[in-house]
């Protein structure tokens, strides 16, 4: 056991509680005991590490073109992670759990999966794994790569401590200029401006018979105007409530499941997703209380509120709604999303607001059509333009992997 796994398995100790109460699952995988894959003679193996559904999202375009040339492992952290996935990859990749960082549960899974190169998505660096990573000279790298001026004054006073997993990284391939000067400042050598690969992972294409099929279940009136906020945070659906127009419908999707219940004591009296056989009478506020439907929500919204903006949060990702042409509002915190949204903003396909104007901004759009298509017809163009960062990062990794049998062979 090095000092590293005693200060895990301290904190895991502390943390006990909380995790039992979570009624965590998975427990083997999360200690390395995942499905032991054979290598092949033939072709690479690629592990891209996703935490959480944003970042397994954001794959949807990169995995089809690695798959052309290897064998890919998805992994993820969390279970909505893991499910999203297989969703989206169980039949053309291996989709599995990433390890607790123990040094003997990243040992285990790394002789199990035995990936040629890992690609971490945005920023999700474990010490014994990158270390591990190292000696056994699996070459790693950051894609799609993002460090927010908040994350980056933590690290850079970690810097003498945490400098190495930096230094180890044989490629960070990054969103923006600004980013790309935080990690050069972490110590990565190697750093290219490939742009997001969430403008890749965007989907152009309605989901059609799915959102009927939501508006039917939850009694939305397709006659009548939808506000649909997405990804909201704690008390912003009171603030959509207060600040929705007369007669226009509203539905909130939370962020965090642990939110529903507080949510739809915000919109009271409203109709609960997971609860299709009670819907109070009249009722004009619904709350999506489930995982994977957000999409079809933005496909019946006539207006977008992406939430996580208006709080003490850091901003919810714009992109999935304005490619799907909705007329999209965000709030001031967009810190976590920075760089699209100023793209967005310099377009002129998306509109930000705050607190104080909300309440305008949204009677402005629901009454004035001209304006709703124009903003989205602005965005659309901008979500095209900046396409192409998958492409690019798979470049990346078979470079990488190439350099791998290279140095195998000398």
């Amino acid at each position: 056991m090095n000092p590293l796994d005693a200060g895990y398995a301290l904190a895991a100790a502390a943390a006990a509680p909380i995790l039992l109460r979570k009624q965590r699952g998975g427990w083997d995988e999360r200690l390395g005991s995942v499905r032991e894959l054979k290598p092949s003679r033939d072709r690479p193996r690629v592990m891209l590490h996703a935490v959480s559904v944003g970042e397994t999202n954001a794959l949807r375009t990169l995995v089809p073109l690695l798959t052309e040339h290897a064998d890919v492992v998805v992994t993820a952290t969390t279970d909505t992670g893991i499910a999203r996935g297989r969703d989206l990859f169980g039949g053309v990749a291996t989709v599995a759990r990433f390890p607790l960082d123990f040094s003997w549960s990243v040992d285990r899974f790394l002789r199990r999966v035995r990936p040629d190169v890992v690609g971490m998505v945005e920023l999700e660096l474990w010490p014994n794994f990158l270390s591990a990573c190292e000696r056994a000279g699996i070459p790693t790298a950051v894609i799609n790569g993002r460090l927010s001026e908040r994350s980056f004054r933590g690290y850079a006073r970690l810097k003498p401590v945490i400098g190495g997993m930096f230094g180890s990284l044989a490629w960070a391939c990054v969103q923006d200029d600004s980013y790309a000067e935080r990690f050069r400042a972490m110590g990565v050598r190697r750093v290219e401006v490939t742009g997001s690969m969430k403008w890749d992972a965007a989907n152009l294409e309605p989901v059609g018979e799915a959102a009927e099929e939501l508006a039917a279940a939850m009694g939305i009136d397709r006659s009548k105007p939808l506000i649909v906020a997405g990804s909201t945070g704690p008390d912003e659906e009171k603030l959509l409530r207060e600040a929705c127009p007369p007669s226009v419908q509203l539905l909130c999707a939370p962020r965090k499941p642990e939110r529903f219940d507080g949510a739809a004591l915000d919109l009271e009296p409203c109709v609960r997703r997971s609860r299709p056989d009670v819907r109070p009478r009249g009722a004009t506020r619904f709350l999506l209380d489930t995982i994977g439907e957000l999409r079809a929500a933005y496909e019946l919204a006539d207006v977008v509120v992406m939430g996580r903006s208006f709080g003490d949060l850091f901003g919810s990702d714009p992109i999935e709604p304005i490619a799907l042409g909705r007329a999209t509002l965000i709030g001031p915190r967009v810190s976590d999303f920075e760089a699209v949204v100023e793209a967005f903003d310099a377009a002129g396909g998306i509109i930000r607001t705050d607190r104080d104007r909300l309440a305008d901004d949204l009677a402005r759009l629901v009454r004035d059509e001209g304006e709703r298509e124009r903003v989205a017809s602005r965005g659309r163009v901008c979500v095209e333009a900046n396409r192409g960062a998958s492409r690019m990062h798979a470049a990346v990794l078979l470079d990488l992997v190439k350099l791998r049998q290279r140095s195998r062979r000398d």
